[in-house]
């Protein structure tokens, strides 16, 4: 890197936008967790590998969150902590995100059994490496203040490292491009293989129009898991964008338009995995929507039961029934 840009100036606007995406992205894996707790029949090992996905981006949206908000102009104890967090929520979504394209394409294509060993060595390397590099970058003090020209005022790899551009390669870059070009092969295959067993099908459907409906290997949940290195890819791009922007030294990495492009790509994650696995996915769309009718029922009832309680009218008054004054009337009338 031939020199120092100026620190790229955040404005207000930009950072709304920015803690509003982390917002988001904080709600839709929260809200991804919650399925997966409350309906165990809903655990499929999709959704089981998509859980670890949300907990990863869940981390990633507050730490994300707290850097944004803070917008640091230099290196401070609570800065190296928000990155060291952000580091390692963001590289271990990168693992778990080729993790999940991986767990397809062994499922799906190769058609071969998966047990727990498998999910095992996506837990030590999804989990495991983040933690190394991030630990050793903290160690060897690289997380500090990067004058936001490779982030949106959270912080990264300190500016004062020699060796900066091999620190942001190890602690972020290097995986993401990494999944730049394995996500796209692994998705082009499990689609090639998916279109051939489709026409396989067709030539034989007039022959088993008479038997029972022919129950597909793969799920609708691992179809749309197909999307997941897709909108990976298409949110993470801007941040590759800037990075080669930075390390050219050109102006125009403080672009407001790529600055808020980066920003939403890095934090939003969770908010995309939410819309296509809860909000596009029929199964668990009405399982929510009939909860949350349920839960206002029984919270209608309860209001009124308790206005009942409050507002209770008091006995009417029997028009038939004389008071004493009117049953001497009538005596007197007798």
């Amino acid at each position: 890197m031939p020199g120092l840009l100026p620190p790229t100036e955040l404005y207000d606007s930009e950072r709304v936008v920015v803690l509003v995406s982390c917002v988001l992205s904080f709600l839709g894996s929260s809200l991804l967790v919650c399925t997966h707790a409350l309906w165990p029949e809903l655990r499929t090992r999709p959704r089981q590998l998509l859980l670890y996905l949300s907990l990863a981006d869940l981390l990633s949206a507050l730490s994300y969150f707290y850097g944004v908000l803070q917008d640091f102009d230099r290196t401070s104890w609570d800065c190296v902590l928000q990155g060291a967090l952000s580091t390692f929520s963001n590289t271990s979504s990168f693992f778990w995100t080729m993790a999940i394209a991986l767990y397809l394409y062994i499922t799906i294509v190769r058609g071969s059994p998966t047990g727990t060993g498998l999910l095992c060595c996506f837990h030590i390397v999804s989990w495991g490496i983040p933690l190394g590099i991030t630990v050793a970058a903290v160690a060897l003090k690289k997380i500090g203040y990067d004058a936001s020209n490779v982030s949106v005022g959270w912080c990264w790899v300190n500016l004062d490292a020699e060796d900066r551009v091999l620190w942001m390669l190890l602690t972020g870059k290097i995986w993401e491009i990494l999944a730049y070009v394995t996500l796209p092969v692994l998705y082009i295959l499990i689609k090639k293989h998916i279109n051939r067993a489709h026409a396989a099908l067709s030539e034989y459907r007039p022959i088993l129009s008479r038997a029972p409906a022919f129950q597909p290997r793969t799920s609708i949940a691992d179809k749309k898991l197909i999307l997941i290195p897709v909108i990976f890819i298409i949110l993470r791009i801007w941040s590759t964008v800037r990075f080669i922007l930075t390390l050219c030294n050109s102006p125009a990495v403080q672009n407001s338009l790529l600055v808020v492009l980066h920003g939403i790509g890095n934090t939003f994650q969770g908010g995309a995995n939410c819309i296509m696995f809860v909000l596009c996915t029929r199964v668990v769309r009405t399982r929510l929507f009939s909860t949350l009718c349920c839960c206002c029922d029984e919270l209608d009832w309860t209001l009124q039961r308790s206005n009942s309680d409050w507002q209770r009218p008091e006995p009417p008054k029997d028009k038939d029934v004389p008071g004493p004054e009117r049953t001497k009337v009538l005596l007197s009338s007798t």
